[in-house]
């Protein structure tokens, strides 16, 4: 098997030119002051989730462990900052399901938790276990429990660092690297030698030179990097190089099966952000609790990257900017590309956050929607093969069965289709919605199977006991 680094990105599929519009690449992070109260949901990742291990009226503090799970998909919650609990209270999420959030007013102490204590970790099973305890989600967006990537079912060779960060205005992972940049490499060597990884690929847009070159510096001057199985791969500057299949194959050339799992291609993907934290984690114990976000958009004074506490509302990071300079007409959590809009700023600061945008009347300028001209352009550009003008008729039309030979589940809702069609048609939320309608009958399909199988059972046993009684 050859495992090494390649030059070059292996070739993909589609893609779109986006404009990079990265404003704040060259504005060093800065650390908010303590916000006057935090509202922390108790789902800040894919999977279950946690249940509050606190009462209002608790005093609580940082690092404190405040909420948790026992599915095995899900990960702990922190408290980040420290005060008195004044509200568990429900709080309604972007995917409009309702979930616990506990709020806390902040005695200006930010006192840390005698329980923030550097994990022993002596091997695999203790690095899972401390990454668990961590918190630790996918800081890229996609939120999945980091310590569930780290324990694949099957060896994997290959730790990929997602640098890519392709969305237009978002800098965060970019900063990363340029002011954590030797954190970032004791996080991915560690991750490897806990995993047995023999080969690391740092994946970066070559839209990012400065970090390219002090990314490909420090490797070349660390000794854990001796037998080079470390190296920077510059991506080519189109969207979505980041997300996870196409990081992939650009950078093993392997396609990956919408049925399979990265570990089943011998990758575990990871983002930059995120290999950073496992460094600080191990050497400090402090759990999950700040977030470094990207803030910018015509409306918002002074775009920044600012470090906040996870739970800081929204209005309150924009105070920090400077406050709006314009009527705030379109709020995306996220990049233009993937991001979801919200209503207002009463929104909080999650773990998987990465970007907050504000946009004003110029930038928010809803465009003419008409009729599909049938001209094939989604399909060039998507990175997944698919036939998105398809997918959109067939959910119109409620044909689930033709959306599941569509492969509408395959669809990473990257944006690309919708960006570049000339009649503004709304691709990926018709996509969106069209996986619901899949996922619904799916569930009530699985439900009428166990009803049947419930009322088999019984009816066996019915026989099974007259047979008793009347032998």
């Amino acid at each position: 098997m050859n495992l090494s680094i390649p030059l070059n990105p292996f070739r993909t599929f589609g893609g779109a030119k986006v404009p990079h519009r990265k404003h704040t690449a060259s504005s060093a992070s800065e650390v908010m002051p303590l916000p006057e109260k935090v509202r922390i949901p108790m789902q800040m990742h894919i999977g279950a989730p946690c249940k509050p291990l606190v009462k209002v009226g608790d005093q609580v503090l940082v690092g404190q462990k405040i909420g948790d799970s026992d599915a095995f998909i899900s990960a702990p919650v922190h408290a980040t900052i420290s005060g008195k609990v004044t509200a568990i209270e429900k709080m309604v999420m972007t995917d409009g399901k309702s979930v616990d959030a506990v709020v806390i007013a902040s005695d200006g102490e930010n006192t840390v938790s005698p329980d923030v204590r550097p994990p022993e970790v002596h091997s695999r099973e203790d690095f899972v276990k401390a990454i668990r305890e961590s918190g630790l989600v996918g800081l890229g967006g996609g939120g999945f429990p980091t310590h569930v990537k780290v324990n694949p079912p099957v060896p994997v060779d290959t730790l990929l660092i997602n640098a890519a960060e392709c969305e237009p205005y978002i800098t965060a992972d970019h900063r990363e690297m340029l002011e954590n940049a030797d954190r970032v490499i004791d996080g991915m060597f560690t991750v490897a030698k806990y995993l047995d990884i023999k080969r690391i690929i740092i994946g970066i847009e070559g839209n990012k030179p400065d970090a390219i070159r002090l990314m490909k510096e420090k490797l070349a001057a660390d000794e854990r990097n001796k037998n080079g199985m470390a190296g920077v791969l510059t991506l080519r500057a189109i969207y979505p190089q980041g997300a996870e299949r196409v990081l992939i194959q650009a950078a093993t050339g392997k396609q990956l099966n919408p049925a399979k799992l990265p570990a089943d291609m011998g990758c575990i993907v990871m983002n930059v952000t995120t290999a950073g934290f496992i460094s600080d984690y191990l050497k400090t114990g402090m759990p999950l609790i700040t977030k470094r976000v990207t803030i910018d958009g015509s409306a918002v004074a002074t775009p920044k990257n600012v470090i906040v506490p996870i739970g800081t509302g929204l209005e309150d990071v924009v105070a920090f900017c400077g406050g709006y300079r314009d009527e705030v007409r379109e709020i995306l959590l996220g990049g233009p590309m993937m991001g979801i809009a919200i209503p207002s700023d009463d929104f909080q600061i999650m773990k998987q956050s990465n970007g907050i945008l504000f946009f004003g009347k110029k930038e928010a300028i809803k465009k003419r929607l008409t009729a599909c001209i049938h001209c094939g352009t989604c399909v060039t550009v998507c990175p997944m093969h698919l036939e998105p003008y398809a997918l959109e008729q067939n959910f119109e039309k409620r044909i689930t069965e033709r959306l599941r030979k569509l492969a509408v589940m395959t669809c990473i809702e990257c944006g690309s289709c919708s960006y570049v069609c000339p009649a503004n048609r709304p691709l990926v939320h018709s996509i969106r919605l069209g996986k619901g309608l899949v996922r619904k009958e799916d569930a009530e399909e699985k439900a009428r199977e166990e009803a049947l199988k419930a009322k088999t059972e019984a009816a066996i046993e019915a026989v099974e006991a007259e047979s008793k009684e009347n032998p």
